[in-house]
């Protein structure tokens, strides 16, 4: 099993590699924003999958709902609330760097850029939540339904720029509405984000199982202690 997720970290590693050498060494200068746009072919494939992972996160918090013993799921949760995270700073950074020399500032409270913070902030909120929260029963529930929560702003940053012409950012791109020599490389980075993504996951979800076990274990009375309160009762 840990050989199948290694192999699918190591791809998602090689096509990324790929894709990044693909855009900035073979494809020709976009007409209006010359070089500057080959950021693009990691910015996308990056919003993309932070969107699916926060998504994939909703369907997880819906299912740990429903579950009497949900630890696997609140595991697989937790893990991709944080890799939902990372990728969404990712994706602000990109596109502040992006910004600069397109717009010329790191920032302006665009509705999409403004939705994707809130975004951030709302799964980084999730995981804040869940610190507090004790035992395992409870740390499940409070972040299931605080990811759900969170999850209301994500089709507001897809939709976001659909809603209103007041933006400064472009709009949604997508295979369609890209050149098609462009395709190649954007789809590479994507799918190799994807595996990235899915093998973070899967290593920090084992992670934090292995974490539940060993406060189990640790909060648990020694046999001896157990055996001497009986006694004594």
């Amino acid at each position: 099993m840990r050989d199948r997720e290694n192999l699918l970290g190591a791809l998602g590693l090689l096509l990324l590699c790929l894709g990044s050498a693909w855009g900035l060494f073979y494809t020709p200068p976009e007409t209006k924003m010359a070089s500057v746009m080959r950021i693009f072919f990691i910015h996308v494939p990056t919003a993309w999958n932070a969107l699916l992972i926060a998504t994939f996160a909703f369907a997880l918090a819906v299912g740990v709902l429903f579950k009497k013993s949900p630890g696997k799921w609140d595991a697989a949760l937790a893990a991709t609330v944080e890799v939902a995270c990372v990728y969404t700073v990712m994706l602000l950074i990109q596109g502040s760097i992006w910004g600069k020399p397109t717009w010329g500032t790191y920032w302006d409270w665009d509705p999409r850029l403004t939705s994707a913070a809130v975004m951030g902030v709302a799964f980084a909120g999730v995981l804040s939540l869940r610190s507090f929260a004790e035992g395992p029963r409870r740390k499940a529930l409070w972040t299931a339904v605080a990811t759900i929560i969170a999850y209301v702003d994500v089709p507001i940053v897809y939709f976001s720029v659909q809603m209103t012409d007041r933006t400064l950012h472009q709009n949604l791109s997508s295979p369609t509405s890209v050149s098609s020599i462009y395709h190649w490389p954007l789809r590479a980075n994507a799918f190799a984000l994807l595996f990235i993504g899915i093998w973070l996951i899967i290593r920090r979800a084992r992670t934090i199982l292995l974490e539940a076990e060993d406060d189990a274990g640790g909060s648990s009375p020694a046999p001896e202690a157990t055996l001497v309160a009986g006694v004594e009762g």
